[in-house]
């Protein structure tokens, strides 16, 4: 499909979902690298008693409270 006609479907409203490529596709800066950090035992307890509490995981409850304190920071 051309882009002019990709465009006018678009344009009508159309479902142009079924014409894209996904598979490769990636939303920016929200790329993952892996990080290591060592916290005390009791920390470490902590968040898997806060995580069971929640129903999620240790790495979930880490992501979560990390991303808060950084928009509080720079809101």
């Amino acid at each position: 499909m051309k882009a002019k006609d990709f465009d006018r479907k678009f344009d009508r409203g159309e479902d142009v979902s079924s014409d894209l490529d996904l598979s490769k596709a990636r939303r920016p800066g929200e790329e993952q690298r892996r990080v290591n950090v060592d916290f005390p035992v009791w920390v470490i307890e902590s968040l898997d008693r806060e995580a069971r509490r929640l129903g999620v995981t240790r790495q979930s409850v880490i992501k979560v409270w990390i991303a808060e304190r950084l928009e509080k920071t720079y809101s």
